[in-house]
């Protein structure tokens, strides 16, 4: 009986966990997992669509304090890169009640942000804790997981994996 109870009280628990959850993180130097979710501006972000790209998928949340730091750095750095084959999400850990915060946090930033909960298929699983911001590149391949970024920490490791523009002919 009191197996049962325990696996009566893991299947509640799966119940309530998002479609498409995953408990491992991402694996250094592997195939990035899925990730779909919908941004505030009512857009889907899916990771697997952006071959080809360098794409940052930055975990952050409105009490952060060092979230909140690095995020303009991040938004210069998009601003600046976006046009050479950077792609950048923000995704808030917060609750989905803590919406207008959010907002308010995120409205002078270029890049999408979604929170956590939109997240539709999730093989990245849940942050590990914030700021978190895992580097994929153009292949889908992760390359790094970052605990805090930095201007020169973006330029020396994310500049040299940007897609390079076509050479043209002779």
């Amino acid at each position: 009986m009191r197996l049962f109870r325990l696996t009566l009280a893991g299947a509640f628990l799966m119940m309530g966990l998002p479609h498409g959850f995953v408990s491992a993180a991402p694996v250094l130097n592997q195939a990035a997992p899925p990730l779909v979710v919908t941004t505030l501006d009512g857009q889907t972000f899916d990771l697997s669509n952006l071959r080809g790209k360098v794409v940052l998928v930055n975990y952050w949340a409105t009490w952060c304090a060092p979230c909140r730091r690095e995020m303009p750095t991040l938004d210069a750095f998009y601003r600046r890169y976006q046009s050479q084959g950077l792609e950048l999400i923000g995704i808030s850990v917060d609750f989905t009640r803590d919406g207008a915060k959010i907002r308010k946090a995120a409205k002078d930033f270029a890049y999408p942000i979604a929170l956590s909960s939109e997240i539709s298929v999730n093989g990245f699983g849940p942050s590990q804790g914030v700021p978190a911001t895992y580097l994929i590149d153009a292949d889908g391949i992760v390359r790094d997981r970052f605990v805090a970024v930095a201007s020169k920490l973006l330029h020396d490791i994310v500049v040299p994996l940007l897609p390079h523009p076509a050479e043209k002919p002779n």
